[in-house]
C-alpha cells in the first residue's frame, strides 16, 4: 500500500522540483542555448526530502524516470511546445539545430535482415573509404555481426555514428566479395537548402526544409549563385519546414526588406519586447517574391511569411500554416538534460501572433492539423474562416492573426495522397525500396545520365515499370491491380523523381518532381 501511495506523490514532488527549478532558470534571461540554472548553497526542504527518498525509501527508485515523468506531466499544463529532453536525446536533439552529426556518412536501408548501403554522402568519410551504394554491411567493429539478425535501424546508427576521428571497423559484402573496410567517423553536414535553381527563364526556385544554424549561410551562396544565372524572380519553398532558429529566418527576411523595417517581435510575461529589424542591404529587396507554405509550416517559417506579407513583399501561396507563434528558449539542468520553455510569443510587423489556441489541451492541438483534412479545408479555401484578428497591409491587403498565416493565393491539397494503397505505399517504404533496386538492377544505364533534365527524357516510367512495381508491392502485401488511371500516373511521376533523389539527392528530386507539383506549376503561373 505504501509503495503504492509514493508511486503516486513521486512524480507530484519532482513536479515540484521542476516549478522551482525553472523559475531561477527563467530569470537568467540568457540567449545562449547553454543556460544553467543557478545552483543553491542553502539546501531547500524539497531538496533534502528528495534525498530522503532516495537513501531510505523502501523500494528501488529511478530519479531518472521520475524526473522525466513529472518534467512531462507538469510542462503539458503550460503548452504544446514546452519539453523536457533526457540526457541521452540531448545531443541528437541539438544536432538538429547544428546541421549536421558526427559519424560515417551514409543512407542504408534493411532488407531481409541485410544492410545495404543507398547512398554515400559525396566526400564524407565512407565516400574516402571506398564504400559505395549497394554495398551490404555484414560486421561493424570486426566483432558485431548484424547482417541476419533482427536489428532496427537505431541499432545500425548507434555502431555507426561516433565522435569525430574515431575508427569504425567494417565488414561488407560487394557482389560475392566480403571485403575489410575502416571508417575515419567526421562531420556530417545535412543542408538545410534541398535545392536552388532556375525553374523557367530568369525564375528561381529555392528550398529551405529547416532553419539551422548554416541555413543563411547556405540560403545565401544559393541566391548568388541564382543572380549569376540571370534570376530575376523568385519561388521561395518553405512547405514542410517546421521552423528551428528564428535569428536565421530573420536574417533571410532582411535580405528581401528594406531599410530598417521591423520583422518580428518578441514579449513574454518576464521578457521584454525585443525588436528584430533590417540592418543591412539586402540581395533581393526588389524582384517579384512568392514564398509557399502548407499546414507543416511552422514556427520561424511563419516569421518569414508573416513578415513578407505584412510588408506586401511577397505573395504567399499554399494554404494555412501550422499556427506556432511560441518562442522557446534551452535551459540545461544539471543531470545533463535540458527543458525548451516556452518564454514568449512572437509578433508580426502588424502586430500579429499566428499562434493557434492550446486551451483545450495538447492533445486536440495535435489533432487540429487531422481535422483540416476532415472538414474539408485543405481541399475547399472557403470552409477556413479567417483567424483571429483582422490586419491591413500597407498596400490594403487583410491579412489576420491566430491559426497560422492564411495564404493569398490558396492551392488545394492532393487527396489522392490519402487512398489507401497510396498511403501503404509511401508509409511501408515500398516505393522507395522499388526505386533502389530498380536502380541497381540497370546502374550502368542511370549513372550514364548526366542531369535530371536529361532524366526527364530518357526515363519515362510506363507499363514495364508499373508491372514490375505491382509484383515488387505484393511482398508488402499491397494490392495495387486496381488503382485508378489517375493514381496510377502519379505513382509513375513519382517513381521519375525518386530515381532523381536516387541519382542527385534532394535537388535532383526537387527538379523533377516539381514539373508536376501544382503549387509550384501555380506559383510559376502567377508570375505571368
Amino acid at each position: 500500500m505504501g509503495s503504492k501511495k509514493m508511486q503516486v506523490w513521486l512524480p507530484v514532488l519532482f513536479a515540484i522540483v521542476m516549478v522551482v527549478g525553472m523559475m531561477l532558470g527563467y530569470q537568467l534571461k540568457d540567449k545562449t542555448l547553454g543556460n544553467r540554472f543557478f545552483n543553491l548553497s542553502k539546501r531547500t526542504s524539497l531538496q533534502e526530502l528528495v534525498e530522503l527518498v532516495k537513501g531510505k525509501y523502501v523500494d528501488k527508485v529511478s530519479a531518472d524516470s521520475i524526473n522525466q515523468v513529472a518534467a512531462n506531466e507538469l510542462l503539458s499544463h503550460l503548452d504544446p511546445h514546452s519539453v523536457y529532453i533526457p540526457a541521452n536525446r540531448l545531443k541528437e536533439v541539438n544536432e538538429e539545430l547544428m546541421g549536421n552529426f558526427q559519424g560515417i556518412g551514409i543512407e542504408f536501408q534493411i532488407f531481409s535482415d541485410t544492410v545495404n548501403v543507398m547512398n554515400v554522402v559525396k566526400g564524407g568519410p565512407s565516400e574516402n573509404a571506398g564504400l559505395a551504394i549497394g554495398d551490404k554491411l555484414i560486421k561493424v567493429n570486426d566483432s558485431v555481426t548484424i547482417a541476419g539478425k533482427k536489428i532496427t535501424p537505431d541499432d545500425i546508427r548507434k555502431l555507426l555514428r561516433g565522435a569525430a576521428n574515431t575508427d569504425v571497423h567494417i565488414q561488407i559484402l560487394r557482389g560475392d566479395q566480403k571485403k575489410d573496410m575502416v571508417v575515419t567517423r567526421g562531420v556530417i553536414p545535412v543542408s538545410p537548402v534541398d535545392a536552388a535553381y532556375l525553374i523557367a527563364p530568369q525564375t528561381g526556385y529555392l528550398r529551405i526544409n529547416k532553419f539551422a544554424e548554416r541555413t543563411y549561410e547556405e540560403f545565401m551562396q544559393n541566391m548568388e549563385k541564382l543572380k549569376k544565372q540571370g534570376m530575376q524572380q523568385l519561388i521561395l519553398d518553405l512547405r514542410g519546414n517546421g521552423g528551428g532558429l528564428m535569428k536565421e529566418a530573420t536574417d533571410i527576411a532582411d535580405e528581401f526588406l528594406s531599410d530598417d523595417k521591423l520583422i518580428v517581435y518578441t514579449q513574454g510575461e518576464h521578457v521584454t519586447r525585443y525588436d528584430y529589424r533590417c540592418k543591412r542591404d539586402g540581395i533581393f529587396e526588389k524582384g517579384k517574391l512568392e514564398v509557399l507554405i502548407d499546414e507543416t509550416s511552422a514556427s520561424a517559417s511563419e516569421v518569414l511569411a508573416g513578415a513578407l506579407q505584412d510588408w506586401d513583399r511577397a505573395t504567399i501561396i499554399g494554404r494555412r500554416s501550422f499556427g506556432k507563434g511560441l518562442v522557446q528558449q534551452q535551459f540545461q539542468l544539471s543531470d545533463g538534460s535540458a527543458v525548451r520553455l516556452t518564454v514568449a510569443r512572437y509578433y508580426s510587423p502588424l502586430g500579429r501572433n499566428i499562434q493557434k489556441p492550446y486551451s483545450k489541451g495538447k492533445a486536440e492541438y495535435e489533432e487540429e492539423l487531422s481535422a483540416r483534412f476532415h472538414n474539408g479545408e485543405v481541399v475547399k479555401r472557403d470552409t477556413s474562416k479567417p483567424k483571429g484578428k483582422a490586419f491591413t497591409t500597407p498596400g490594403g491587403r487583410i491579412v489576420y492573426g491566430g491559426g497560422g498565416i492564411t495564404p493569398d493565393v490558396f492551392v488545394a491539397y492532393d487527396t489522392t495522397r490519402m487512398e489507401p494503397v497510396m498511403l501503404k505505399l509511401y508509409m511501408k517504404n515500398t516505393i522507395n525500396n522499388f526505386v533502389y533496386h530498380y536502380y541497381m538492377q540497370n546502374r550502368p544505364y542511370f549513372n550514364s545520365i548526366q542531369t535530371p533534365k536529361e532524366l526527364t527524357n530518357k526515363f519515362i516510367p510506363g507499363e514495364k515499370e508499373w508491372q514490375s512495381l505491382v509484383f515488387f508491392a505484393q511482398k508488402d502485401t499491397i494490392p495495387m491491380a486496381g488503382m485508378n488511371n489517375k493514381d496510377k500516373t502519379d505513382v509513375l511521376h513519382r517513381l521519375q523523381s525518386l530515381m532523381a533523389r536516387q541519382l542527385w539527392r534532394n535537388e535532383g528530386y526537387y527538379e523533377v518532381a516539381n514539373r508536376n507539383d501544382s503549387t509550384v506549376l501555380k506559383a510559376v503561373a502567377h508570375f505571368k
